[in-house]
C-alpha cells in the first residue's frame, strides 16, 4: 500500500515537470526608471542584487526553480513584487504613483521590510547592509525631491476616490 501511495506520489510530481510558468525574462527596459530620473551606478548594482528578481522584467533564476511546484510558488512570488513595483515599467506609471512607489521603496528599506527575509534566507548576498540601506533610501529622497522641483504638489498626490 505504502509503496503504491509513493509511486503515485512520484508519478504526479513527474507529469508537474511538463506544466512550467513562464519566465520573466522579457528585459523590457523601455519604461525603466532610469529613462526618467537618474540611477546612480551603486543604486543600479544594489537593485541588481536586491531588488530586481522580484521587481524588474529580468529575473535570474536559480536551479530549483526549474523544479515544480517550486516553480509555481516563485512564479508568484515575481508576479506578486512586480504588482507592487516594477523598475523596468516605472516611467508607464502616473506621476503620483511614482511618487508614492518612492515613499514605498523608502519606507519598505527603512523597515528592513524589503528585501523579504523569505529571500535573502536563499540569497544571502541580497541582505543589505545599512550603508546600501541608506543609499537606496537616499536615492529615494533624491528622486523625489527632483520630483516636487518639475511638478506641481498636488500631482504628486494620489487622489482618494469618493
Amino acid at each position: 500500500m505504502f509503496k503504491k501511495l509513493l509511486l503515485t506520489l512520484l508519478v504526479i510530481l513527474l507529469v508537474l515537470q511538463a506544466f512550467r510558468p513562464e519566465k520573466n525574462i522579457t528585459g523590457n527596459k523601455e519604461n525603466d526608471i532610469s529613462s526618467l530620473y537618474p540611477v546612480p551606478e551603486n543604486v543600479e548594482q544594489i537593485l541588481v542584487k536586491a531588488c530586481n528578481d522580484c521587481h524588474s522584467n529580468s529575473t535570474v533564476y536559480p536551479w530549483y526553480a526549474e523544479v515544480q511546484p517550486i516553480a509555481w510558488w516563485l512564479d508568484d512570488h515575481v508576479k506578486d513584487g512586480k504588482k507592487h513595483l516594477n523598475f523596468n515599467e516605472f516611467a508607464s506609471y502616473r506621476l503620483a504613483k511614482q511618487y508614492h512607489k518612492l515613499e514605498e521603496v523608502f519606507d519598505e528599506v527603512k523597515g528592513g521590510e524589503m528585501p523579504l527575509e523569505s529571500y535573502t534566507v536563499v540569497h544571502r548576498d541580497a541582505k543589505l547592509t545599512d550603508e546600501e540601506r541608506t543609499i537606496l533610501m537616499d536615492w529615494s529622497v533624491a528622486v523625489r525631491d527632483t520630483m516636487k522641483a518639475r511638478f506641481p504638489a498636488d500631482s504628486l498626490i494620489i487622489k482618494k476616490k469618493k
